[in-house]
C-alpha cells in the first residue's frame, strides 16, 4: 500500500493531518497510546506463597492443635520454625514484576504532530492511528508509522528486530508479507532515529504496535516452573503423604492398645515433627543464595533465587547475536588494496600484522576524510557505526584522524542516502590549491565508475560471503577551482575517470572468548542455538566462526519457520543450530518447541523483543551492558559484563548449587527417617518415647542450621563439567541415594534405641537416657556429614581444609551439645539431664561405626558404576 493509499484509509492528510473531532473519536476506539503495567505481589500474597507449602502446612497443623491442648512451649516452638522459614524466604525472594513498566517507558513523552492543519506537541499517550507526526535524528519513536517523507533517514532497530546495523529508511510500498526487519518504509516505536528526518502516519499505537505486542505475550507468558520447584514439590508432596500415613498408623494402633488420645497425638506429633525436614525450606533457600553470591562476584547477578539451581540442568542456550555473541560494534576485519587481500588481527595496541604501504595510506585516509562521524574531546568517536568504525580503523594503525582532516579540510559533501548508496566529500589542502574529491559506497555503485577488470567484483562477492559489510573507496583530483559534487553518479554522467582506492569490510565480530566458552558448553553436554534478527550470511558466518554450523548445515530463516506447524517446529530445532531474520514472536516459539522436546532451556538477550523469550524460558539471561530495562526485568539473571564466559561460570556454578542441595537432602534425611523410626518403633512395641516433640525439633533445626547448612559452602567439584545434563524429569535423589539414606535412618534407629534401652537397663534415669538419645542422633550426623561432603568420592577427596566451615560447625554444635546437656536452664527447657562421660565413648564409637560403613558403600557404589561403563 502506497504512503497516499494509507493517510486515505486513515482519513487523514499529509499537511493537516487528522481533525481534533476524528482525533477524539479513535482515542474512544483504540484507546491510550500505552503499555498496561504489571501488578506485584502484595506482601500478603508473598507471605501466603511462603506458607503454602505441604510440609510447612503439617508444622502450622500440628503446631495449632498442639497451643489447643496447652502445650505451649513445644507450640512456639513449633510455629516459631514455620516464622523462621517464611521471613528467610521473604528477603531472599523479595520479586517485583517490572517488565512491562519498563517496557512503556520506551514509548517516550511527547511528540510533535499536526491536526486541522495546525502544529502540536501532543503527549505520546494521546496519538491515534491516523495522526501525522514529525520526526528528526535523535527521536525516540513514539508509535508504529508509516513514512511518507524520509530525508536521509536511518533507525536503530536492535533493541527489537536484532539487527545490529543502522536501517535506511524509505517511502516504497511494499509487499504486505515483508519481514518486520526488512519494512524499511516503517519506524516503530521505541526505537531511535540515528540520522535524518521524517513525517509519518500513525497505523499503530499501544498494545497494537510491534513493541506492544511484546508487551502482550508477555502479559500471556507465565514464567516457568524451574526444574528445582518441580522436584521439591514432587518430593514434598510425596514425603508428606508416608508422614501422614505413619502418623496415623501410630495414633491408631495407639489407641487400639488402650493409651490415652492425648498421649497418642503427642507421639503422633513427635514422629511427624520428626520425620519432616523442618530444615528443608531454609536450606534450599540459603544453598541458592550462597549461589548468588559467587555468581554475583563472577559478574552474574540472579533475580529469582531457583535461577541458581536451574542454569545448572540447562541442555539448550538459545543466544542472541548481536551483543552477546558478537562485541556490538561494527570492526573493520578485511582490507582490499592493490590487489591482495589483508585480515587484520587487532591486538592491544592496534593492528599486529600491518605496514602501511601507500597504498593503505590513501585507502585509510579516503576512509577518514569521506566519513560524517565525529572525533569527541575524550578521544572516542560518536556517529554512523560504519562510519565509527572506519574512524578506529585508521586510529589502530596508528594514525590522527584529527591530523588528517586538518591537513584536508572538507568544503563540500553530499551524505549517504538509501537511494544513492553512496558518499562523496571535497577537500582541499590546508593553503586551499589541490582538491581531491572523494567517493565511498555501496560497491554495486561505485566498481561501475572506474576502469576495472572483474577480479574486483569476484572479491567483494568472495568478502560479502564472509558476512561483511563491503564498502568501496574511489578518488579523482580536480583544480579546486572547477571542482564541483555530482548528484547522478551514473557511469554515463561521470565517466569511468574514478581511481579505485580499494575495498573495506567490516563486521560485528565474534567476542573473543565465546568460541572457548561455547566449547566448554558442548563439552558439558549443553547444546548452542543462535537466534537473531541479523541476516542469514551474517549469522552463517558468525556461527561458522563459533563453531556452531557444522559442514552441510543451513541456517533457518524466520520466514521458513513460519510455513511450519508447531509439530515440525519440534523436529526442526533438534537438527538446526542457526536461525536469521527470526520475528520476536518466533523466538517464543523456538523456545516453546524447545520446551515440548524436553529441554531445560537459557534464553540470552538485551533487546525488547528478547523479552517474552526471556520469561518463558526457564532461565532467561539479559546483558546488563546495553541491555534493555525489559529484557532485564524479564530475565531470571543478568550478566554485568555481557560476557558469554560469565554464563559458562554461571553454569558451572549452578550444578555445584545442585549438587550441594543434594548433599543436604541425602544428609538430613536420614536423621528424619532415623527419628520417625525410633517413634514408630516405640509405639509398635509399647515401650518410652527415646525422645520427645521438643528434642526432636533442637535436632532438627540446630544440625540443620550448624552442620547442614555447611554443605552449602562446598566448593564445587572439578568434575562438574563433565557431566551431562541431569534429566529434568528424573527424581530429586537418585536410588543409589535413596537406598543410602534408608541404610544410615536404619543405622541411626539401632544407635540411637539401643543406646537408650541399654542405657535404661543400667538403671539411668529416663531424662538421662533421653539426653543420652539426642546426643547419639547429634554426634552420628556430625560424623555422617563428612561422608556426605562428596557422594561418589571419598570425604577426603575434596581435601580436609577445603570447605572450613564444616569443621566450625561441628565444633559450635558440640559446644551447644554440651549446653543441652549439662547447663540447667537448657536441662529445664528441653527436660534434658546431664550423664556419666563414658556414654559420650560409646556415642562416639557408633557415630564413627556409621561414618565408615557410609564411606564403604559408597566404595562398592563407585566400582560397580565403573564396571558397568567398562
Amino acid at each position: 500500500m502506497s504512503s497516499d493509499e494509507v493517510l486515505t484509509h486513515w482519513q487523514s492528510h499529509a499537511e493537516h493531518g487528522l481533525s481534533h473531532a476524528l482525533a477524539q473519536t479513535r482515542q474512544l476506539e483504540f484507546g491510550k497510546n500505552q503499555l498496561p503495567t504489571a501488578v506485584a505481589q502484595s506482601l500478603w500474597q508473598r507471605i501466603w506463597h511462603q506458607l503454602a507449602q505441604p510440609l510447612v502446612l503439617v508444622l502450622i497443623f500440628a503446631g495449632a492443635v498442639t497451643l489447643a491442648l496447652g502445650e505451649w512451649v513445644d507450640a512456639s516452638v513449633i510455629l516459631g520454625v514455620v516464622v523462621i522459614n517464611a521471613v528467610v524466604g521473604l528477603i531472599q525472594e523479595g520479586r517485583a514484576e517490572q517488565a512491562l513498566l519498563a517496557l512503556a517507558e520506551h514509548l517516550g513523552q511527547d511528540v510533535h504532530t499536526v491536526r486541522d492543519g495546525q502544529a502540536l506537541r501532543l503527549a505520546v499517550e494521546e496519538l491515534v492511528p491516523g495522526d501525522v507526526v514529525h520526526l528528526s535524528a535523535g527521536d525516540k519513536v513514539p508509535a508504529d508509522l508509516r513514512l511518507f517523507h524520509a530525508n536521509e533517514l536511518a533507525a536503530h532497530e536492535a533493541m527489537l528486530t536484532g539487527e545490529s546495523l543502522p536501517v535506511d529508511k524509505h517511502i516504497k510500498a511494499l509487499d504486505a508479507a515483508t519481514q518486520l526487519a526488512e519494512r524499511g518504509n516503517m519506524v516503530f516505536g521505541g526505537t531511535m532515529l540515528l540520522r535524518g528526518n521524517a513525517k509519518g502516519v500513525v497505523v499503530a499505537t499501544g498494545l497494537n504496535t510491534e513493541t506492544g505486542k511484546i508487551a502482550a505475550s508477555l502479559l500471556q507468558t507465565d514464567a516457568m516452573i524451574t526444574p528445582l520447584t518441580r522436584q521439591i514439590t514432587q518430593f514434598a508432596n510425596q514425603l508428606l503423604w508416608i508422614i501422614i500415613a505413619l502418623a496415623v498408623l501410630t495414633f491408631a494402633v495407639g489407641m487400639v492398645r488402650g493409651e490415652s488420645a492425648y498421649d497418642m497425638f503427642m507421639a503422633a506429633v513427635a514422629l511427624a515433627i520428626g520425620a519432616i525436614p523442618e530444615g528443608l525450606p531454609a536450606a534450599v533457600t540459603i544453598t541458592l543464595a550462597i549461589g548468588v553470591a559467587r555468581m554475583a562476584q563472577q559478574g552474574a547477578i540472579i533475580r529469582h533465587l531457583p535461577a541458581v539451581e536451574t542454569l545448572g540442568g540447562t541442555t539448550v542456550i538459545c543466544s542472541d547475536k548481536t551483543g552477546t555473541l558478537t562485541e556490538n560494534r561494527m570492526t573493520v576485519t578485511a582490507l582490499y588494496v592493490a590487489g591482495k587481500v589483508e585480515k587484520l588481527m587487532y591486538v592491544d595496541r592496534g593492528f599486529d600484522n600491518q605496514d602501511l604501504d601507500q597504498d593503505t595510506s590513501r585507502l585509510i585516509q579516503a576512509a577518514v576524510l569521506c566519513n560524517d562521524a565525529v572525533l569527541l574531546s575524550d578521544g572516542t568517536f560518536t556517529g554512523d557505526p560504519t562510519e565509527t568504525a572506519l574512524l578506529v580503523m585508521a586510529q589502530q594503525f596508528g594514525l590522527e584522524v584529527a591530523v588528517i582532516r586538518q591537513q584536508a579540510p572538507r568544503r563540500d559533501a553530499v551524505s549517504f542516502s538509501a537511494e544513492r548508496k553512496s558518499m562523496q566529500t571535497l577537500h582541499c589542502s590546508a593553503e586551499g590549491s589541490i582538491a581531491q574529491h572523494y567517493l565511498k559506497g555501496a560497491p554495486e555503485v561505485i566498481l561501475p565508475l572506474c576502469a576495472l577488470g572483474d577480479e574486483v567484483a569476484a572479491q567483494v562477492s568472495e568478502m560479502a560471503a564472509m558476512g561483511l559489510r563491503v564498502l568501496a573507496f574511489a578518488a579523482r583530483g580536480n583544480d579546486a577551482a572547477k571542482l564541483d559534487l555530482e548528484l547522478d553518479l551514473s557511469a554515463s554522467n561521470s565517466g569511468c575517470d574514478w581511481r579505485f582506492l580499494g575495498l573495506i569490510g567490516m563486521i560485528d565480530p565474534p567476542r573473543q572468548e565465546v568460541k572457548a566458552a561455547i566449547l566448554q558448553c558442548q563439552a558439558a553436554g549443553i547444546r548452542i542455538k543462535m537466534i537473531t534478527g541479523d541476516h542469514p550470511v551474517t549469522a552463517a558466518a558468525i556461527a561458522t566462526q563459533l563453531g556452531l554450523m557444522q559442514a552441510n548445515t543451513t541456517v533457518l530463516t524466520g520466514q521458513e519457520l513460519a510455513k511450519n506447524s508447531p509439530e515440525q517446529l519440534q523436529e526442526i530445532v533438534r537438527n538446526v543450530a542457526v536461525f536469521a531474520r527470526v520475528a520476536p514472536e518466533q523466538k517464543l516459539q523456538l523456545v516453546r518447541a524447545l520446551q515440548a522436546n524436553g529441554e531445560i532451556v537459557a534464553m540470552t538477550g538485551d533487546g525488547v523483543n528478547d523479552a517474552p523469550a526471556l520469561k518463558a524460558a526457564e532461565i532467561g539471561i539479559a546483558m546488563g551492558q546495553g541491555g534493555t530495562e525489559v529484557a532485564k526485568e524479564a530475565a531470571a539473571m543478568v550478566l554485568t559484563d555481557n560476557n558469554f564466559a560469565t554464563l559458562v561460570a554461571a553454569v558451572r556454578q549452578g550444578r555445584g548449587v545442585y549438587a550441594n542441595l543434594q548433599k543436604f537432602i541425602t544428609w538430613t534425611l536420614p536423621t528424619n527417617i532415623g527419628e520417625g523410626c525410633v517413634i514408630l518403633v516405640a509405639i509398635l512395641s509399647g515401650t518410652l518415647l527415646p525422645v520427645t516433640p521438643l528434642q526432636i525439633l533442637w535436632i532438627n533445626m540446630s544440625t540443620a542450621l550448624l552442620l547442614g547448612m555447611m554443605l552449602a559452602f562446598e566448593p564445587v567439584e572439578s568434575t562438574v563439567m563433565q557431566q551431562l545434563p541431569r534429566n529434568p524429569r528424573a527424581a530429586l535423589l537418585s536410588k543409589t541415594l535413596v537406598f543410602r539414606m534408608v541404610l544410615v535412618g536404619f543405622l541411626f534407629l539401632l544407635l540411637v534405641f539401643g543406646l537408650f534401652h541399654w542405657a535404661l537397663a543400667q538403671e539411668v534415669p529416663v531424662g538421662q537416657a533421653r539426653t543420652i538419645a539426642v546426643n547419639a542422633f547429634v554426634v552420628a550426623q556430625i560424623a555422617y556429614l563428612f561422608t556426605c561432603r562428596s557422594l561418589t568420592g571419598g570425604c577426603w577427596s575434596l581435601g580436609w581444609c577445603s570447605n572450613p566451615s564444616v569443621w566450625l560447625g561441628s565444633a559450635v554444635m558440640l559446644v551447644l551439645q554440651g549446653l543441652f546437656t549439662y547447663w540447667a536452664p537448657m536441662n529445664h527447657l528441653f527436660g534434658s539431664s546431664p550423664f556419666a562421660a563414658v556414654y559420650w565413648l560409646w556415642i562416639s564409637v557408633g557415630a564413627l561405626l556409621i561414618g565408615l560403613l557410609v564411606e564403604l558403600e559408597k566404595m562398592r557404589t563407585t566400582a560397580a558404576a565403573r564396571s558397568s561403563v567398562r
